[in-house]
């Protein structure tokens, strides 16, 4: 499973425990207020876990591609043909802004990396 579904699931069951905590709550019952809270908090602990584990790989997916021998941004010509440059310049690899890759590295452009001057 990857970290993007894991955290939803986590985030679905936050959800679910949170409302069965209220609904204890109106009720009274002591006992599954205190199952429920130790519940968020566990999985609250876990969500934590995993949020940092994907930042991490998000932070040294960007410094390898930052590394590459050669960044610029795109030409709105290239971008709007993005088959013919990938295929005409090995190893590219474009970032766009609003990605989460893009928005680490702070871009403000579309951006080409690549091993080699294109």
């Amino acid at each position: 499973m990857n970290l993007k579904q894991e955290l939803q699931q986590l985030n679905d069951r936050l959800d679910k425990y949170r409302r069965k905590l209220d609904a204890a709550e109106k009720r009274g019952d002591q006992a599954v207020i205190l199952q429920f809270k130790q519940e968020i908090n566990a999985v609250t602990k876990q969500l934590t876990h995993v949020k940092q584990q994907q930042s991490r790989q998000l932070n040294k997916r960007g410094t390898e591609v930052s590394e590459l021998a050669f960044s610029r941004a795109l030409t709105k010509a290239e971008q709007a043909d993005m088959g013919k440059l990938k295929r005409s310049v090995k190893g590219l690899i474009v970032v766009h802004p609003m990605t989460a890759l893009g928005r680490q590295m702070g871009l403000t452009q579309v951006t080409g990396y690549a091993p080699k001057a294109f």
